[in-house]
């Protein structure tokens, strides 16, 4: 390319981006000037002829427009997609029959060539005359047998709200293709929710039973599945993994995932199936090893009373050595927080070290023996702990989840200056979880911290927190308790309108339901919203209090009462979905 060609291209290219700035700011009548020497330079360019169209349309200039396609056709008799633009230009006339033949003929012109299918198709969808565009697409399929618009068609279904078809179609394109599957997933997901009762969900439902009774493939069980653990219905989804389990006998994956998103939504029984059975049928070492570490885990959450054996067995069956650290990680963490023997687990940790062979295990390792020396109040050696792993594992996910230990062990200790400065280096941690936890603390100590050495409250809530953690759960409600009627802490306590109230009282109602102190908890939550009906903990405080009159003081009607605020009143609340799905099942909608 010459210099001169290339200074050509770079004004082309200058006047296209600042065309389209015009056209994106309404400012038509700068972007049609623009538009009009690019389409002279460019006649066969359809983006600079659309765009051009579409600036006298906006300018009420149609008869330009109109002489602009008319011309265009007589020299492209073929271009059948020109009517198309030529009976939109009518449309927003308002000459409705006059756009009609001309659609007709974009679509006739089809018999001929199906070369321009996608093209017209496509400007059908865009100008939202979506019957015109499945037409399209369908007589294209007809005339030409190697066309396939499957999943166009079926994204206009779902435009039009025809989720039946929308989904048989792309059932069909899945048929006819397995690689159509994830691409097919990802669109179904649009419509999907965690309501099995949803439309779209029952329609999916139906459709898949449907085409699995008539063609059976895996493919059918594996969107049942995944249908099913998006409603949460993780029982069902584990006999349609057992079903395609059964028919090759290969891969446990499938089940080990399901396992592990059923127990993080608390569906504990199915997780056990699923570990369970892996334990059965599995033939490789490390995935036994694994599904027994999250058989303590459940152990553990349901505090079966037999987890203490179930340790000893697993080690007695494969041994302490590399290749149970992480059970023996789990271990340490059941003796400190569930059997308050710090000690012993300190034993086990340092044993780990001794079979640790790779610098992740030994940082696994010592992120556990940190909690641990934090539990005891050994903060200092415990940060000796934390600060090696950032160290050796630079920028790593453990080294960004130590240096987040660094900061809640600061806060632990009343050093909210250090515990800031870690957080803020944190705030844009690529793991999300990490990134969101440094965020909320981080807030909780700027929004808290004292002012000019005026006491603030936070510390004495820093410490009711470091007691929570070392489950000393009387001595942290007596912390909170003090803060409503220490003179020293508040010349009155702490009341409605100082700035910590709302963190020191949500904090109080999670420990009084911890101790099973029901209306007492309420009664906490109550007074956040007595104070302040809209602060950003609301939607929370009324999903926790439906929850406690549902499963605890089982309370039907209070409970119904909590969940229709979120849903009327919180309408994007991360606790909407859950509290529609209850409220629905306390009202006595068939589910």
């Amino acid at each position: 390319m010459s210099i001169a060609q290339d200074a050509n291209e770079k004004i082309i290219q200058n006047d296209y981006l600042l065309a389209e700035n015009f056209f994106r700011e309404n400012a038509f009548e700068k972007a049609t000037l623009l538009y009009k020497k690019l389409y002279d330079s460019s006649p066969f360019n359809t983006n600079y002829l659309e765009r051009l169209i579409s600036c006298y349309q906006e300018t009420d200039r149609f008869l330009i427009a109109e002489q602009l396609l008319k011309n265009k056709i007589k020299t492209n008799k073929d271009h059948g997609y020109l009517y198309v633009y030529l009976g939109y230009n009518y449309e927003k006339q308002q000459l409705k029959d006059t756009a009609a033949i001309n659609y007709k003929i974009a679509l006739n012109s089809l018999n001929k060539s199906t070369v321009y299918a996608g093209v017209i198709g496509g400007l059908f969808k865009e100008y939202n005359l979506l019957d015109n565009a499945i037409l399209a697409y369908e007589k294209a399929m007809q005339i030409n047998k190697n066309a396939n618009y499957i999943f166009q068609i079926s994204q206009i279904y779902g435009e039009k709200g025809n989720y039946k078809k929308m989904f048989e179609s792309y059932i069909e394109l899945v048929d006819s293709n397995d690689r159509y599957f994830n691409v097919i997933q990802r669109y179904a997901s649009k419509y999907i929710t965690e309501d099995s009762e949803n439309e779209a969900n029952v329609l999916f439902r139906k459709t898949l039973l449907k085409k699995s009774a008539s063609t059976p493939k895996d493919v059918w069980n594996v969107l049942l599945s995944w249908l099913f653990t998006q409603q949460k219905d993780f029982a069902k989804a584990l006999i349609q993994e057992k079903a395609l389990f059964q028919r090759k006998q290969e891969d446990l994956s499938a089940i080990f995932t399901l396992g592990k998103t059923a127990f993080e939504n608390n569906a504990f029984d199915t997780s056990k199936k699923c570990f369970n059975f892996i334990v059965e049928k599995s033939k490789t070492k490390s995935e036994i090893i694994n599904a027994n570490l999250y058989l303590t885990k459940l152990a553990i959450a349901t505090k079966s009373p037999e987890t203490k054996k179930l340790f000893s067995s697993i080690f007695n069956h494969f041994g302490k050595n590399a290749a149970t650290i992480t059970i023996q990680v789990q271990y340490a963490d059941f003796l400190t927080f569930y059997e308050n023997k710090p000690t012993e687990a300190i034993l086990v940790l340092k044993e780990a070290l001794l079979y640790a062979n790779s610098k992740f295990d030994k940082a696994r390792i010592k992120l556990k023996l940190g909690d641990v020396l934090v539990f005891t109040g050994k903060f200092n050696t415990a940060l000796v702990y934390f600060s090696q792993i950032q160290t050796q594992l630079k920028n790593h996910e453990l080294a960004q989840e130590a240096r987040f230990k660094i900061a809640q062990t600061s806060y632990f200790k009343g050093d909210f200056d250090w515990a800031k400065a870690q957080l803020k280096i944190l705030k844009s941690a690529t793991t999300q979880l990490i990134a969101n936890d440094a965020v909320a603390l981080y807030l909780k100590i700027s929004d808290n911290e004292p002012v000019d050495s005026i006491p603030s409250g936070l510390k004495q809530l820093a410490k009711a927190e470091l007691l929570a953690f070392q489950n000393k759960n009387d001595a942290a409600l007596s912390e909170l308790n003090n803060l409503f009627t220490q003179k020293e802490v508040f010349v009155n306590g702490l009341i409605p309108g100082e700035v910590i109230y709302d963190d020191v009282l949500f904090f109080q109602a999670k420990l009084l339901v911890k101790q099973n102190k029901y209306e007492q908890a309420l009664l906490s939550l109550s007074k956040i919203i007595t104070a302040d009906n809209q602060g950003f903990l609301t939607d929370a405080i009324y999903f926790m209090m439906a929850e406690i009159y549902h499963n605890k003081i089982k309370n039907k009607d209070k409970a119904q009462e909590y969940y229709q605020k979120i849903i009327f009143e919180h309408s994007s609340s991360i606790h909407l979905v859950d509290a529609r799905k209850r409220y629905r099942k306390l009202r006595g909608d068939k589910m």
